[in-house]
C-alpha cells in the first residue's frame, strides 16, 4: 500500500485527535517498522489493517465508518500534493471518469509497485454514473470517502448508491450530483 495513504491515516490522527492518540494507535498496532512510514514508500497492507484494528477497538466505530472519515480526509491530502493532475477535469464526474486512464496512470508513474483499484463507468450522463469498483482488498468504503472529500472539492452535492455484486471484491457505485 502506498505511503502517502499510511503517512496521511497519521496525519489526520494526530490532526484531529492528536499526536499522543497517533502514538498510542501506532504502538499498540505493533508495526515491525514503529510507524515510521514515507510518503513515497511501499507497505504491507496488512499494517493498516492492524490500525484499523486498533483505531475500531478505540473508537468504537466499525471498520467501514473509519475508512469513509479517512477518504474523505484523503482526498484533501491527495488533491493537494497531486493539484495537476486534479488541475484537469472539471467536475467530480469528469475525474471519476478518468480515474483509470489517466489519474491512476500518473499514480503508477510514481509509484510503480502500487495496487491500486479498479474503476469502470457503466454509464454516465451530465448528473450521472454508474462506477464499478474492484479491489481485492474491497475498501470501498474508503472511495467513498473519496468521492464525498471530491463533491467537497468541486463543490457539488452527491447521493451515491453502492451496492455489492456478485463478482468478488466488486461493487457499483450510482452516484447523482445534485445542485
Amino acid at each position: 500500500m502506498l505511503g502517502i495513504v499510511f503517512t496521511s491515516l497519521i496525519d489526520m490522527l494526530e490532526e484531529n485527535v492528536s499526536p499522543e492518540f497517533a502514538d498510542d494507535v501506532i504502538m499498540e498496532a505493533e508495526l515491525e517498522n514503529e510507524g515510521a512510514y514515507t510518503a513515497v514508500g511501499y507497505y504491507p497492507y496488512e499494517e493498516m489493517e492492524r490500525l484499523l484494528a486498533v483505531l475500531i477497538e478505540k473508537t468504537g466505530k466499525s471498520a467501514n465508518e473509519l475508512l469513509h472519515d479517512f477518504g474523505y480526509y484523503l482526498f484533501g491530502k491527495l488533491g493537494a500534493v497531486h493539484g495537476d493532475v486534479l488541475a484537469n477535469t472539471d467536475s467530480m464526474l469528469d475525474m471519476l471518469g478518468h480515474l483509470d486512464d489517466d489519474i491512476h496512470v500518473q499514480a503508477k508513474k510514481l509509484y510503480p509497485d502500487a495496487d491500486l483499484p479498479r474503476f469502470k463507468v457503466l454509464s454516465r450522463t451530465d448528473t450521472t454514473m454508474r462506477l464499478q469498483y474492484y479491489s481485492e482488498r474491497s475498501l470501498f468504503a474508503l472511495a467513498e470517502g473519496l468521492m464525498d472529500g471530491a463533491a467537497d472539492y468541486f463543490n457539488c452535492k452527491l447521493e451515491r448508491e453502492t451496492r455489492q455484486l456478485s463478482t468478488p471484491h466488486t461493487y457499483e457505485f450510482s452516484i447523482a450530483v445534485v445542485s
